[in-house]
C-alpha cells in the first residue's frame, strides 16, 4: 500500500466516523456536510433521497423525532479505489437507541459508500444502506426449488406471468 494509499484510506475512514458522530449528535446539516450536493441516499427500507437537502431534511425529521438522541455506530469494512478520486467503501453499522446498551443482531446494516474527492475533500455521492439479514440458497434438488420450477411449468403451459425475450 502506497503512503497516498494509507493517506486517502484514513480520510475516508475519518469521513466515516465523522458522518458518524454529526449523527449522534443530532445534527442533520453536519451530517448533510459529509456527502455531495448532488447524493443519493437509499436507507434500509429503500427510501430513495435525492440531493443533500432531500437527506438532510429527512434526517432533521428524524433526529428531532423517532431517532432523538440514537447514536450511529459503525466501521470501514473495506475501500476499494476506482480512481484516485473515487472510492468504494463498504461499512457495517447500526442506530443504537439511546435506552439500549448493545446492539440488537437484527438492526445490524451493511453500507455500501461510493465517495468521491471534491476540491482536495472526500464526500459520500451515494449511500446504499441494507439490513443484514442472510438468507440461504436453497439446494436445486431442495423442495422451495423444486416448487418453484413446477409453478413455473404450469404458469408457461397455462401462458400466464412474464415471457423474457417477448415485448
Amino acid at each position: 500500500m502506497t503512503v497516498v494509499t494509507r493517506t486517502a484510506d484514513a480520510r475516508l475512514n475519518e469521513l466515516f466516523d465523522r458522518m458518524c458522530a454529526a449523527w449522534t449528535a443530532g445534527d442533520a446539516v453536519a451530517y448533510g456536510a459529509c456527502f455531495t450536493e448532488d447524493s443519493d441516499y437509499v436507507s434500509y427500507d429503500g427510501t430513495h433521497a435525492r440531493g443533500r437537502q432531500a437527506m438532510v431534511d429527512n434526517h432533521d425529521r428524524l433526529f428531532r423525532g423517532v431517532l432523538s438522541g440514537s447514536a450511529l455506530v459503525g466501521r470501514v469494512e473495506s475501500i476499494r479505489y476506482l480512481s484516485p478520486d473515487v472510492a468504494l467503501l463498504h461499512a457495517t453499522g447500526s442506530v443504537l437507541m439511546p435506552w439500549r446498551a448493545h446492539l440488537p443482531k437484527r438492526r445490524l446494516s451493511r453500507q455500501t459508500l461510493v465517495a468521491v474527492k471534491e476540491d482536495g475533500a472526500w464526500r459520500i455521492a451515494a449511500l446504499h444502506n441494507g439490513r443484514v439479514r442472510p438468507v440461504g440458497i436453497p439446494e436445486p434438488g431442495s423442495m422451495p426449488s423444486r416448487m418453484s420450477r413446477a409453478m413455473t411449468a404450469v404458469a408457461r403451459a397455462l401462458g400466464i406471468g412474464h415471457h423474457l425475450g417477448e415485448r
